[in-house]
C-alpha cells in the first residue's frame, strides 16, 4: 500500500504562488514580445509612409515649380502681347489688365467697371464687335472665363488694318472703273445720242404735238437713265456706309416690295412675299438693304420679261413669277429672290456680280456688283443658283446678332 506524504500547508501556498508567478511571467512575456512585433511593424510602416511622403512632396515641388514657372511664362507673355487682354469678374469689374490693354485706354483699368469704361470711352463703329476708342478703332471679343460669371475680353487695335482695308477696296474700286471706262463710255454715249435725236426732232416746227410730246417724253426718259447710271457709278466708286439702324426683316421686304409692285403690274408678273423670319430684327442702313433687294427684284423682273420677249411665245403670262422671302437658317437671316425666268448660264454665273457686266441692253451692270457690296458691309454673303431654262435664285445670308453682341460689351 502506497503512503501519501503530505506537505505542510505554507510550503503548499508557496508553490502555488510561484506557479502564478510564472503563468503572468509568461504571459508578459508573450505580450512584451508581442508589442515589440508590432512596434517593429509600426516603425517599418513610418518608414515606408515617410519615404512616400517625401516623394509625394517632391511631386507637389515639382508641380509648384513647374506651376510657378507657367505663371511666370504667361506673365511674360501678356506683357509682350500687343492685344489687350482684360478680365472682368463675377460684377463686371476689372480684376486683370496687361500693359496693352491699359495703354489703350491711356488709364489704370483694375478695379473699374467695364460697363461705365466702355460707356464713358467707346463708341459703336458700323462693323459688327468694332468700336471706336477716339483716333483709335477696337475689335473686341468676348468669352466666358468661369462658372461664377467672370469673362475675358481680348482687344485688338485694328486701326491700321482698317484703313489699309479701306484704301484697298477703293483702289480695287477705281481699278475695276479703270478697266470698264471703255464700256462706261459706250453705255454713256448711247443714251446720250438718243435724247440728242429725239431733242433735235423737237426743234421741227412742223412737228405735231402729239409727236411733240411722244418725242420730249423719250428724251427725258433717255436723260432719266443718262440719270441712274451715273448715280450708280458713284455710289459704286464711293462703297457703302452701312450705318447703325436696328430693322425687322419684315420691314425690309415690306418697303422693297411697294417699290417694285407697281413695276410688276405694269408688266403683268405675279409677286409675292413668302416666309416666316419676317420678325428677325438686323444691324445696319436699312436704306442700303432696301436699295440691294431693289436691285435683286428688278433683276428678276427683267429676267421674266425676257422670257415673255424670247422665243416662248405666252410663256411669261403663264408662268412668270417672282418671289421674296425670309427665313432663319443656321443662325443668320435668309433672304432669297426668286423667279422663273430664263436663267443663267454656267459660263455667265461667275461674272454676274463683276461691275459693269450686264446681259440686258438696258442695264448698266451696276445693280448686282452694288447690291453684293451692301450685303459684304453688313458682314453677309450673296450666292446666286441658277438653271436654264428654269429661273434663278438669288440668296442673301446676313447675320442677325449684330445688336445683341455689341451691347453686350456695356452691360
Amino acid at each position: 500500500m502506497k503512503q501519501v506524504v503530505q506537505m505542510p500547508g505554507h510550503e503548499l501556498g508557496h508553490e502555488l504562488k510561484a506557479q502564478e508567478l510564472q503563468r503572468a511571467f509568461d504571459a508578459f512575456n508573450q505580450v512584451s514580445l508581442a508589442l515589440t512585433q508590432s512596434y517593429q511593424g509600426l516603425q517599418g510602416r513610418v518608414e515606408s509612409l515617410t519615404a512616400e511622403l517625401a516623394v509625394a512632396n517632391g511631386e507637389l515641388r515639382r508641380q509648384y515649380e513647374e506651376k510657378e514657372a507657367l505663371s511666370e511664362r504667361l506673365a511674360l507673355l501678356l506683357k509682350a502681347l500687343p492685344a489687350g487682354v482684360v478680365v472682368l469678374d463675377s460684377a463686371a469689374r476689372v480684376s486683370e489688365a496687361n500693359a496693352a490693354a491699359t495703354e489703350m485706354f491711356a488709364q489704370a483699368l483694375i478695379g473699374e467697371s467695364w460697363p461705365l469704361l466702355a460707356q464713358a470711352a467707346l463708341v459703336a463703329a458700323e462693323a459688327p464687335d468694332e468700336w471706336q476708342l477716339g483716333v483709335r478703332r477696337l475689335a473686341i471679343a468676348e468669352s466666358p472665363l468661369d462658372s461664377a460669371g467672370g469673362r475675358i475680353l481680348l482687344i485688338h487695335d485694328v486701326t491700321a488694318a482698317h484703313a489699309l482695308k479701306a484704301e484697298l477696296e477703293r483702289n480695287q474700286r477705281l481699278v475695276a472703273m479703270g478697266e470698264m471706262a471703255a464700256s462706261l463710255a459706250h453705255q454713256l454715249r448711247t443714251p446720250l445720242a438718243t435724247a440728242l435725236l429725239y431733242s433735235a426732232n423737237l426743234a421741227q416746227p412742223e412737228l405735231a404735238d402729239a409727236a411733240r410730246r411722244r418725242f420730249a417724253d423719250k428724251a427725258t426718259a433717255q436723260l432719266k437713265r443718262l440719270e441712274r447710271l451715273i448715280q450708280e457709278v458713284l455710289l459704286f466708286a464711293r462703297g457703302e456706309s452701312i450705318g447703325r439702324d436696328t430693322t425687322p426683316a419684315r420691314q425690309l421686304l415690306s418697303e422693297a416690295a411697294q417699290t417694285v409692285e407697281p413695276l410688276f403690274l405694269e408688266k403683268g408678273i405675279a409677286f409675292r412675299i413668302v416666309g416666316d423670319a419676317v420678325e428677325t430684327v438686323i444691324t445696319g442702313s436699312r436704306k442700303a438693304l432696301v436699295g440691294a433687294l431693289v436691285n435683286l427684284l428688278e433683276n428678276a423682273l427683267q429676267a421674266c420679261i425676257t422670257v415673255g420677249e424670247v422665243g416662248q411665245p405666252g410663256a411669261m403670262a403663264e408662268r412668270a413669277e417672282v418671289s421674296l422671302g425670309a427665313d432663319l437658317a443656321a443662325g443668320q437671316l435668309r433672304i432669297a429672290v426668286r423667279d422663273t425666268g430664263a436663267g443663267i448660264a454656267p459660263e455667265i454665273q461667275a461674272r454676274v456680280f463683276e461691275p459693269f457686266f450686264t446681259t440686258s441692253g438696258q442695264g448698266t451692270g451696276l445693280g448686282l456688283a452694288i447690291a453684293l457690296g451692301v450685303v459684304r458691309a453688313h458682314g453677309g454673303a450673296m450666292t446666286v443658283h441658277s438653271v436654264p431654262g428654269e429661273g434663278s435664285e438669288f440668296v442673301i445670308m446676313l447675320p442677325v446678332a449684330l445688336a445683341t453682341e455689341q451691347v453686350s460689351l456695356r452691360s
